[in-house]
């Protein structure tokens, strides 16, 4: 799942350079809860003062080598000055890749003591979480996001998505739930980011009715993507609601936003469950016609079944002799026969059912009898007898071919023809 985690280089590096320019300044506006008594403003000591000025010089001209080691060279006592350049030096570090987790030591160490100024001080333990995400230090990104919000008295929904986030990648789903309910309902234009982690954490844990709740959320607040539409209708397959997962895949088909191989396929397998044959063949047969859909052997005998449902007999028995083609399965050419019988063409259904057989086909005794009915509808009751004797050997159809034999050789008699 993607991660929803900033660009922290950009913000750090422009801070770096904002941290310094306004040292001297005043209490920004007011960042903390509204009952937090806030302390005298603190400035910056005129000895580290002079070295951090020179620090930021470097810093200015791309030597960010010499800035930092200008920087680590402060020793100060003083607990506002040291939090001020272990606040510059992490924040300097966290433009520099690779430097993640040295950046992340000099930002706590500047927060850890309430040194800092307010707005400095939110702005670092704000930042010391999103580094923690980049850094893949889940816990401590929690705790960090959890110290902004207790300090600043704000809920922000991007705080709770990414909260959400951390516990995804601990494992820890059930948790996952309560803050993507809170950014759903802060985030003033609809954001999809807290929905999805809401439904992976529902859908991991095997909850699948609150998985299609959340899926069907998705379908309405962002119609236009076709994503959720296609989602939404395996979910309702997995919960086993099939008319609702055709009605959304059928939306979804018209609108255009079925373009995968599985969607086509779930789709024409939706019509064939609701009972609608005849549209599982249209759609198997346009894609497999188009490319999306392999022409391979199973694809033309589920194609075969679903005109064979559709009482389409003819078309049918067509997709299996493909399917024959393809994969030399003695089956295909039976299924072939028996449709083509069916479709009263005995001269062809008898080609198929001899082919059947000469390639070891199972089902030999209900292959016979219907080779012989195909003889004795088109007059060659010598060769129906052939079939039937063939037929008695097999005791699932014994009693079948038993009952045909007396027919057979009254008809014969009839036209005088010895069998």
């Amino acid at each position: 799942m993607k991660k929803f985690v900033k660009n922290i280089t950009a913000i750090a590096t422009l801070s770096a350079a904002a941290l310094v320019s306004n040292y001297a300044a005043a209490q920004s506006s007011p960042v903390v809860c509204p009952d937090y008594k806030r302390g005298t403003t603190n400035i910056i000591g005129e000895r580290a003062g002079k070295k951090i000025q020179k620090a930021l010089e470097a810093y200015n001209n791309d030597l960010i080598s010499e800035a930092l080691e200008l920087l680590y060279e402060i020793d100060t006592k003083q607990t506002y000055d040291r939090a001020f350049t272990d606040n510059f030096i992490g924040k300097m570090l966290a433009g520099q890749d690779g430097q993640g987790d040295k950046a992340l030591q000099y930002l706590k160490g500047s927060v850890n003591p309430k040194a800092l100024n307010d707005s400095e001080h939110a702005g670092t333990v704000r930042l010391v979480a999103d580094l923690s995400m980049q850094e893949k230090k889940y816990d401590q990104a929690i705790e960090y996001y959890e110290r902004w919000m207790t300090f600043t008295c704000k809920q922000d929904p991007d705080v709770f998505t990414r909260m959400a986030q951390a516990y995804y990648e601990l494992k820890q789903l059930p948790k996952m739930v309560e803050p993507s309910d809170k950014a759903i309902a802060l985030y003033e234009k609809p954001n999809k980011n807290p929905y999805v982690l809401k439904l992976q954490s529902f859908y991991e844990r095997k909850m699948y009715p609150q998985t299609v709740a959340v899926a069907e959320e998705l379908v309405r607040i962002f119609p236009d993507n076709k994503q959720w539409w296609s989602q939404l209708g395996f979910f309702y397959m997995l919960v086993e609601d099939y008319k609702k997962a055709l009605s959304t895949f059928e939306i979804a088909y018209n609108q255009g936003f079925l373009s995968k191989k599985s969607e086509i396929k779930a789709l024409a397998q939706l019509y064939a469950t609701n009972d609608i044959p005849y549209k599982a063949a249209v759609i198997m047969e346009k894609y497999i016609k188009e490319g999306l859909i392999e022409k391979d052997d199973k694809s033309l005998a589920n194609l075969a079944n679903s005109w064979h449902q559709a009482r389409e007999y003819k078309k049918a028995a067509g997709y299996y002799a493909q399917a024959a083609q393809e994969k030399e399965d003695p089956d295909y050419y039976r299924k072939q026969g028996i449709l083509l019988h069916a479709a009263e063409d005995y001269k062809g259904a008898l080609n198929a059912l001899q082919k059947a057989l000469d390639k070891g086909a199972d089902q030999k005794g209900r292959i016979h009898i219907a080779m012989m009915e195909a003889h004795i509808y088109t007059g060659n009751f010598r060769q129906a007898m052939v079939h039937v004797r063939e037929a008695k050997k097999d005791k699932n159809v014994e009693r079948t071919a038993r009952a045909w034999e007396p027919y057979i050789k009254e008809k014969a008699k009839n036209r005088g023809i010895k069998v």
